[in-house]
């Protein structure tokens, strides 16, 4: 397994980490309908591009990926297939000794992210009732 930061960020390699995006959500977001995720889809690509650092785990293709923005975790996604085999412990492990990660926002209705979180050393220290859209999707503001 390769973990690196990727700089040059192609057509080919978003549309890649748009399907392990889209792989993650539907194993991990239950609360989103199909229509909710398609049209947050939408918006992926650009968070892709536009994010700081973009760090990708890949065997022959991506199967999952990381964007951290001054020193917060911002995203991290898993492909369904490559859950539980320690790629997002990995992928944290890297944002810890490369870009001193210690804080993530993540939708208090992802249980298993919630506990991925603590696990990895983090703790809840503020809530809000919606994301940062304006959905009703509370979100649990974590820190080191």
């Amino acid at each position: 397994m390769d973990i690196r930061e990727v700089k040059e960020r192609e057509p080919s390699l978003i549309g890649k980490l748009i399907e392990v995006w889209e792989s993650s959500v539907r194993e991990t977001h239950l609360f989103l309908s199909n229509d909710e995720i398609l049209s947050i889809k939408n918006y992926v690509p650009e968070a892709l591009k536009n994010v700081e650092h973009l760090i990708i785990a890949e065997e022959e293709e991506p199967v999952a990926f990381m964007g951290i923005e001054n020193e917060s975790l911002e995203m991290l996604f898993i492909a369904a297939s490559e859950r539980g085999k320690g790629i997002g412990r990995r992928l944290i492990q890297y944002g810890f000794d490369n870009f001193h990660i210690n804080k993530v926002a993540a939708n208090e209705q992802n249980p298993q992210a919630i506990g991925f979180y603590e696990h990895m050393g983090f703790h809840t220290y503020k809530r809000t009732d919606h994301d940062e859209q304006g959905n009703p999707y509370p979100l649990l503001y974590m820190c080191i």
